[in-house]
């Protein structure tokens, strides 16, 4: 094909470090699945689509197929031409709980919303998303946490603001798996009962204070609770010896995901005793076999 033809688009899209609440909440007279990310800078994933003459896109890695069909519906939502190649990269580790599909998804409406110079609002990347992977996580939101319905692309609560600042200890919960993570997909929606809705209420209640107030111990809280809530679900291995090294450590709370295997210690990234309070959590965690770990920081 002549390459003066091909015009190309490019995009990132961030990650997150699964959830700091997640549940189901009560919602103009309905309960509704929801859920609260925490943001991660450590990885990211990029896209580039290239329009051509082609009758439908193609994809590179072929695997990526999620993404793929993402920019289709792009394309095909605002009547523009079907050809085009994709190409994905990503250091994005699969399976974790890092929310490696919606960034791919994400890129890739962000590559062809480049190409051809369309406004798209978070909330049709959302809707998009919904379509391309049956769940997604709410990245496309990243001016302000949200409590966002992931099956149905739609956001319960805006809190309008960030999350607090925290610096995070992360770590695999899952050590005997050797990193292989969790396929979300084959995992049954969570089964909560009338007196979790009610709990989830009043965790949603906390955050909304949290982030309003810039409350960290308050955050750390909600999703330490957050995270016993869905121990019936998908069970984190060795929770009473983390919870108890989060209070050794003094750490804020415990974060997981809570469809992959990635887990974290939340620290007040502004203690002047982080170092040695992270330091001691990293060997207590070693102690109990989890040598996998990273740090990071959000901004609040």
């Amino acid at each position: 094909m002549d390459q003066s033809r091909r015009r190309m688009g490019e995009a990132s899209a961030p990650i997150h470090h699964g959830e700091v609440l997640q549940g189901m909440f009560r919602d103009r007279g309905t309960a509704r699945r929801g859920l609260v990310t925490l943001p991660c800078p450590l990885y990211c994933v990029r896209a580039r689509f290239a329009s051509d003459s082609g009758a439908d896109v193609t994809v590179s890695p072929g695997w990526r197929t999620k993404a793929r069909t993402a920019a289709r519906l792009a394309l095909s939502a605002h009547g523009l031409p079907r050809g085009g190649h994709l190409e994905i990269s990503s250091d994005v580790p699969l399976g974790r709980g890092f929310g490696s599909s919606t960034s791919d998804v994400l890129a890739a409406i962000g590559a062809v919303q480049d190409r051809y110079a369309l406004r798209l609002t978070p909330e049709e990347k959302a809707r998009l998303a919904v379509r391309a992977e049956t769940a997604s996580d709410s990245l496309m939101f990243d001016s302000t946490a949200v409590l966002f319905a992931q099956r149905e692309g739609e956001v319960i609560e805006d809190f309008g603001h960030p999350l607090p600042a925290v610096f995070v200890l992360g770590f695999g919960s899952r050590p005997a798996q050797g990193g292989r993570g969790v396929e979300t997909l084959s995992l049954p929606p969570a089964r909560y009962t009338d007196d979790d809705v009610l709990e989830f209420a009043e965790l949603r209640a906390m955050l909304r204070e949290a982030v309003l107030a810039k409350d960290v111990d308050l955050l750390g809280h909600v999703a330490t609770a957050s995270t016993r809530l869905n121990q019936r679900h998908l069970p984190v291995p060795q929770l009473d010896r983390l919870l108890n090294i989060a209070e050794e450590a003094r750490a804020l709370g415990l974060q997981i995901s809570h469809s992959g295997d990635v887990a974290g210690l939340l620290f007040d990234r502004d203690d002047p005793a982080l170092t040695v309070r992270s330091t001691r959590a990293e060997g207590l965690l070693r102690d109990i076999g989890i040598v996998e770990s990273w740090k990071f920081a959000t901004n609040g």
